[in-house]
């Protein structure tokens, strides 16, 4: 996690950026879950990238995560623009707001050698795919939808399909010959 965290000291105004979740995997992540932005937060203190997060998204991604039978370790969570929009309102993320988020991930992929798949959660880290394929084109590139409670709410297909999305990337883990970690 150390060098992550390095990484993460180099971009323009860490202070506004979230820390990477210790009990993840770090740089030994195969599976790189690459949401849209951390949610605008009042509390004082550090933030995290997490899905122990205690808003309902968190709680969501959590709960498919383990169902898929996905040990946290295989995992690292980021954003595509890794940074709260507006001050701590919520508001939709501007053009150049993703392009500076976007064009950040080249050198947070360049520390994750063992990465086997990038799960794009949402919109906006929809929009990470050339980023992706452009520097990593054998590397499975998988679109989920957003597991917030107000998108989970909209129709059965949203779950079904993060669900599916899931079960695909830990049978790719399966596949590569290294059997998936499983919670104790």
């Amino acid at each position: 996690m150390r060098l992550l965290e390095r990484w993460r000291e180099t971009l323009v105004n860490p202070d506004r950026l979230p820390h990477f979740d210790p009990a993840d995997g770090g740089t030994n992540a195969r599976i790189l879950l690459l949401l849209e932005t951390p949610a605008p937060s009042a509390r004082p203190g550090p933030r995290f990238a997490s899905r122990d997060n205690a808003s309902g998204s968190a709680v969501n991604l959590r709960r498919y995560v383990d169902q898929a039978g996905l040990d946290r370790r295989d995992l690292i969570q980021w954003n595509a623009v890794p940074w709260a929009a507006g001050g701590g309102e919520k508001r939709r993320l501007t053009r150049q707001e993703i392009r500076e988020g976007l064009a950040t991930l080249p050198s947070l992929l360049a520390l994750l050698p063992r990465l086997r798949c990038v799960l794009l959660v949402g919109r906006v880290a929809q929009e990470a795919r050339p980023v992706i394929e452009a520097i990593l084109p054998n590397l499975a590139v998988l679109a989920m939808p957003h597991p917030s409670p107000a998108n989970v709410c909209t129709s059965p297909s949203v779950a079904a399909g993060i669900e599916a999305v899931l079960a695909h990337a830990a049978r790719l883990l399966r596949r590569e010959g290294v059997p998936i970690s499983m919670r104790n």
